[in-house]
């Protein structure tokens, strides 16, 4: 029997309630090595909707998993027809303050790194170097029999020619990427092999129900032992991919930092969480070390 990824989580215990005071994320990066983990909530001022917030994609949408993906050839037609369509908008989706902000504390070396479970590219887009990629990136694809990897602009064009005058209307997008398209709207897309072995193509993105790969945890968890401090940003901390971070931190009594509007599965390891609008915090705590970053565009 297959299991289903965990999707949501009920709080079994009364966590701290949030607060608006973002002096305690001040003086955490006031002094230095503080390490970033972002979730969806960082990118839904950039447009992009995230999973289980105030109209989350959850809501109305299942995520696909590897299995489903890997299983058949139908739930790959769905999944590629609807993650094309949502291409075109997720490509055109901008870094907005928070991931500007975010740029600027390492610009002026108040992190010791960035750690993002999305897949987006955003804080790279906004000048962040070095982002650890937890569950990869839309922009690239990968091959599930040969490995091969390509650009994900070289898929596009070749499903665009596969599929001339695909331009169903789209009742939302998702933050992996996945357009909410009907059945009807999917139609008898065509998905196209890659062009070295003939396999199966794959985004180079950690579905549901799929392991992050052992050397980038690893790498993660190395991160985690050399910050002085965690800051967790947009995160429900639903998934063990990115919670066991914070228990990992906490656990070493390393402070944790979390600034998300709704509570998280791991409010109970953090010393405060920040109940704000991300671009409004963390601008606002740029302005406040005296390190503003660059206007919104």
């Amino acid at each position: 029997m297959r299991m289903r990824p965990t999707l949501s989580w009920t709080p079994v215990e009364d966590l701290p309630p949030g607060t608006t005071d973002l002096e305690p994320v001040a003086d955490a990066l006031s002094t230095g090595g503080v390490l970033v983990l972002s979730g969806a909530g960082i990118s839904t001022e950039s447009g992009i909707p995230d999973y289980r917030g105030e109209g989350g994609s959850l809501s109305r949408h299942t995520p696909m998993t590897y299995q489903d993906f890997t299983g058949g050839a139908q739930a790959r037609r769905r999944y590629w027809a609807r993650s094309h369509l949502g291409w075109r908008t997720f490509g055109r989706a901008r870094p907005n303050l928070g991931h500007q902000a975010v740029a600027t504390f390492a610009r002026h070396g108040l992190l010791s790194g960035v750690i993002t479970q999305n897949v987006d590219g955003l804080h790279q887009a906004a000048g962040s170097e070095g982002v650890v990629e937890l569950h990869g990136s839309l922009d690239r694809v990968v091959c599930l029999g040969c490995g091969a990897s390509s650009p994900r602009r070289e898929l596009a064009r070749r499903l665009e020619e596969a599929n001339v005058g695909f331009a169903p209307v789209a009742a939302g997008i998702n933050p992996d990427g996945d357009a909410d398209l009907t059945d009807e709207q999917v139609g008898d897309f065509r998905v196209v092999p890659c062009t070295v072995c003939g396999g199966i193509l794959k985004p180079d993105v950690v579905f549901f129900g799929e392991a992050v790969p052992p050397r980038r945890v690893e790498h993660c968890r190395e991160l985690v032992r050399e910050a002085t401090s965690l800051l967790v940003l947009g995160s429900s901390l639903t998934v063990m991919s990115g919670l066991r971070f914070v228990r990992q931190a906490a656990k070493a009594g390393k402070p944790v930092l979390i600034v998300n509007l709704a509570p998280t599965r791991g409010d109970q390891h953090a010393v405060i969480r920040v109940a704000l609008p991300l671009g409004t915090a963390l601008t606002a705590v740029a302005d406040r070390l005296g390190v503003p970053g660059p206007a919104q565009t």
